[in-house]
């Protein structure tokens, strides 16, 4: 059969999404284009804002659409959190973040049934009826293992190691939708890690709901830094590259454990959401500013110019210009290398939803102007001090005429070569700054 998938929201999705695509290839069906007339369509959806939500909904319309005989099929943390908002919508099965396997099974008998069915009347249910397979997400304990890696010919690799969170920030639905921490095993993740050096892979990004959780439920004593260890030692061909940390998991027992490590890459993405303690109280966030400053402040003191990245929310409940200010002056002191600025979106069903004070749309939309435009200079600091170094770059496609590559500290780069540099590192004499990344030449 022909199958297609849209994939919205996090890297956890996405990983999530390359898995069911490699077990469905395996299984020996088409891998289609969403946009394409396809048998079977997938829909693995976010809830982390209501416009993510309306966005599932309207992926969802758009398959129905394209093919109404088709079997549609949504999963993800959208359909477990609404279930019947998805059943509304009429589509034939529904599911939450887990069982994904059981999922694919169940859609692709539907889908060969009505392939193969010589009548309507012999036909499996029409859509209208949904299968629904969405469980109690709150009682599950066991982390669900699915293929890893991604698609062929890809350079980079993610490897889920950790679901769930169980920190309920006050704006955060995903708690509800992920359910309580679950972790990949030591052994298996460097086994994982193995294989997937094995298979070429030049780069595996580690990634999870909350990675910083990951060991808390083995109960065994192992935290996020004997993951970390384990795996560049089990891929010491490869670069291992962290997904979002939690600024407490940053100590100085962690760097002086990590830092030795030659494949570990100095870039680091740290959760702050705000700069201002007031707000991060409002927010149910588990640190402070100090806090965050002094995980800063240890990666710069332990690498060699680390790539920190971060996220940040305007226009919080209750937010005023003060405060937002602060957040911009926090913004300078941490000179973050790339962010990503988001305006407070409200999602049902979380407290920061019912507080006062809720900020006007525009008002949000400016600041989160004014946040982006110290970013931007932030990160323009950041590549112009790279300029003039030789520096490793992983290349990972042709763009433009140029081949396009990622320093280990997450800078982008651009270089000319007339043969293919695809899942090759070559060492490159940094010679300007564009937009948002670097240009350079190979250096032999």
């Amino acid at each position: 059969m022909k199958f297609a998938i849209y994939t919205l929201g996090c890297k956890v999705n996405q990983y999530e999404t390359q898995a069911m695509e490699a077990e469905l290839l395996r299984r020996g069906h088409q891998l289609v284009p969403f946009e394409d007339r396809a048998d079977a369509y997938i829909i693995n959806t976010c809830a982390v804002t209501a416009m993510s939500g309306h966005k599932s909904r309207q992926i969802i319309r758009r398959a129905q659409k394209q093919n109404s005989a088709a079997a549609v099929g949504v999963c993800g943390c959208y359909s477990q959190v609404e279930p019947q908002a998805v059943e509304a919508l009429g589509v034939d099965l529904i599911s939450g973040p887990s069982g994904r396997m059981a999922f694919l099974d169940e859609l692709e008998g539907l889908a060969t049934a009505r392939l193969e069915s010589p009548s309507p009347q012999e036909a499996p249910p029409a859509p209208g009826t949904p299968r629904i397979t969405v469980g109690n997400i709150m009682s599950t304990r066991t982390f669900e293992e699915l293929p890893s890696g991604g698609l062929e010919g890809r350079t980079r690799a993610m490897l889920k190691v950790e679901d769930g969170c169980v920190n309920f920030c006050s704006y955060c639905i995903i708690p509800y939708a992920r359910g309580p921490v679950r972790s990949l095993p030591l052994a298996r993740a460097e086994e994982e890690a193995r294989a997937l050096e094995e298979r070429g892979y030049r780069e595996i990004v580690l990634t999870g709901i909350e990675i910083s959780s990951w060991g808390q439920d083995l109960k065994n004593g192992q935290g996020p830094a004997d993951l970390i260890r384990a795996v560049c030692q089990a891929a010491p061909h490869c670069r291992i590259r962290l997904g979002s940390l939690e600024p407490r998991t940053v100590t100085e027992e962690f760097c002086r454990q990590l830092s030795s490590l030659h494949n570990l890459c100095p870039h680091f993405h740290l959760s702050l959401q705000s700069g201002c303690d007031a707000t991060l109280k409002r927010m149910n966030r588990k640190y402070d500013t100090a806090r965050y400053v002094e995980s800063v402040e240890l990666l710069r003191k332990h690498y060699v110019n680390p790539g920190i990245t971060t996220d940040l929310i305007v226009g919080f409940p209750g937010e005023t210009e003060e405060e937002f200010s602060q957040t911009l002056d926090f913004m300078e002191r941490c000179a973050f290398t790339a962010m990503h600025i988001f305006p407070y979106s409200r999602r049902p069903g979380t407290p920061a939803d019912k507080m006062p004070e809720q900020i006007p749309n525009a008002v949000k939309e400016e600041r989160a102007r004014r946040a982006a435009a110290v970013a931007d200079r932030l990160q323009a600091t950041f590549l112009q001090s790279l300029v003039g170094q030789t520096i490793p770059v992983l290349f990972e496609e042709e763009k433009g005429g140029l081949w396009r590559g990622h320093t280990p500290n997450y800078a982008e780069v651009f270089v000319s070569s007339e043969k293919s540099l695809h899942n090759i590192e070559m060492s490159v004499r940094i010679t300007s700054t564009g937009d948002t990344g670097l240009t350079g030449s190979l250096v032999s």
